[in-house]
């Protein structure tokens, strides 16, 4: 095995370039998988019975997993890899040792760099493995207990340090990790698992995906957007993409780029929407497509999104997704397949179908002024999906996240800022006195101290700005501040107060961001 690492190439930005190579096809010069494994990997990892090499045939991972992995051997172990056979290992080792579609259910946010999600695993998850990186990262690999035993061993030996750091420091940590995580891991994420030898046989075929995708979404800070993603084949799995849609206030969402399937059912993409490169990583299965696109450089500034491929029929979404009672608004149905007329339950009448195509129905709607508040069922003939709320008042404001972490960078360095992005959310009461959530509103935001110590340290003043009409929050620069207490840098802890005007009523909502220092540890599973 070549054991020289790349001059100048840090852990960090080798993570980096890894997750961008991701979202690349391969390229027609590279070697087979096989050959790849026996001169570049075998030299470290033995082969085993049924052509099986020693560690690696005893895992499966996401895309990003197996980067992952490679990037480790890179950087610790001295490992040079070409950029076209990493493409094509992970390639390999995605689709044969992936993980299936039920496997990745509740925690595909760490793939989609959803960063400000609050995990909800046990307190011995999160002790013992989420103090240092998500829970999700372990969630998604899945290894015997032999192996999940030599992963907490290579733990205590590449960083010695954490038996003394908190959360384990004030218990025997190794023995508990040899002793209960290791059992409770391979038990809960099993190598051998029927879910996924059903997915290799069922898996559909790449060419499936080819065609126009209508799809929906929705961006913090600037709104909903709708539009078309024609997809076509550019490989055996991989895609040419081209964008075409537009946000709620007529703004265009266009662009084109290219994709690749991994795993049958892992979809990655990297686009440029008007001179923005954003990537895409969605769950493709069937005829539905969802996930999230967010930029490249900023992660955080990333969309939901939502597409089910033209020909089928599916409702995606209503925008937007609410009507004030006694009142008359315009809406706007996407999906695919659609046909016949939009019903949205009780109270609410279709006034005028604007228009109508199988992709998109704009219809005026009228909300009696007696309509029960509530969440509405709606239907276009025998389609079912997303809800219409009806109010006749607003019971409470939510800020979205509740919680989030914004980051300084910039000030001279390499390192980009990382924004807040928020949205507020309009919640009613129902018939039952039980809350539920309008939808999304226009609000008036500003940021406050959280506490006395933040308010003695002029948080507000340094840690950045909040852009008042859109829930956006740009940090201040990296580096020591001297107009600042002890020349300290532009950190702080922040309210978010979102105020919603609601028939001339201001109702306000908190939300909690902590502006912290840059991100130098970046991998593509956090």
């Amino acid at each position: 095995m070549k054991r020289k690492l790349r001059s100048g190439m840090s852990a960090s930005l080798l993570a980096v370039a890894a997750c961008v190579a991701l979202h690349s096809p391969h390229s027609l010069a590279a070697r087979d998988a096989q050959t790849i494994l026996k001169e570049t990997c075998q030299g470290c990892h033995t082969p085993e019975a049924d052509n099986a090499l020693s560690r690696i045939s005893h895992q499966r991972k996401t895309p990003e997993g197996w980067l992952m992995s490679i990037a480790r051997m890179q950087t610790m172990h001295g490992l040079q890899i070409s950029d076209d056979d990493r493409r094509t290992l992970v390639k390999y080792l995605a689709d044969t040792q992936g993980l299936a579609p039920s496997e990745t259910d509740g925690v595909r946010y760490a793939l989609e760099r959803r960063l400000n999600t609050v995990e909800k695993f046990d307190d011995q998850h999160s002790q013992m493995c989420g103090r240092c990186h998500s829970g999700a990262r372990v969630a998604l690999q899945r290894r015997p207990a032999q192996e999940w035993e030599r992963l907490v061993n290579f733990h205590l030996g590449q960083w010695p340090s954490l038996e003394y750091q908190a959360l384990a420091r004030d218990r025997d940590w190794f023995d508990i990790a040899r002793k209960d995580m290791v059992p409770l891991l391979a038990k809960r994420y099993p190598l051998d698992n029927p879910a996924w030898k059903k997915w290799q046989s069922v898996a559909p075929k790449a060419d499936a995906l080819v065609g126009d995708w209508s799809f929906s979404g929705h961006l913090p800070g600037k709104g909903e957007l709708a539009g078309v993603m024609t997809v076509s084949a550019d490989g055996s799995d991989t895609f040419k993409v081209s964008v075409k849609g537009q946000y709620a206030d007529g703004s265009p969402f266009n662009g084109d780029g290219s994709a690749i399937l991994y795993t049958g059912y892992e979809w990655r993409g990297k686009v440029t929407i008007d001179g923005v490169t954003m990537r895409q990583v969605f769950a493709a299965q069937g005829n539905a497509m969802q996930g999230r696109m967010f930029e490249a450089e900023h992660d955080e500034r990333g969309l939901d999104f939502v597409a089910a491929k033209q020909g089928s029929q599916r409702l995606l979404a209503v925008q937007p997704g609410y009507v004030k009672a006694g009142s008359e608004t315009e809406v706007t149905l996407i999906g695919s397949g659609l046909t016949g007329k939009p019903d949205f339950g009780k109270g609410v009448e279709v006034v005028e179908v604007v228009s109508q195509s199988p992709e998109q129905i704009r219809v005026k709607l009228k909300a009696a002024a007696n309509a029960q508040p509530g969440a509405r069922a709606v239907t276009v003939g025998t389609l079912k999906g997303p809800q219409l709320s009806v109010y006749s008042k607003i019971d409470a404001v939510k800020v979205v996240p509740e919680f989030s972490v914004a980051r300084i960078g910039e000030g001279g360095g390499s390192t980009p800022k990382v924004q807040g992005r928020f949205d507020a959310e309009a919640w009613g009461k129902g018939a039952d006195g039980k809350p539920y959530r309008i939808g999304v509103f226009p609000a008036q935001w500003k940021v406050e101290a959280f506490d006395d110590r933040a308010r003695e340290d002029e948080d507000v003043k340094f840690a950045g700005t909040m852009q008042a009409d859109a829930g956006v929050f740009t940090p201040g620069d990296a580096g020591p501040n001297p107009a600042r207490k002890m020349s300290t840098n532009n950190a702080g802890n922040l309210k978010v107060i979102a105020a919603v005007d609601d028939a001339g009523k201001s109702l306000t909502g908190e939300g909690h961001m902590i502006v912290t220092v840059q991100r130098w540890n970046n991998p593509p599973i956090p």
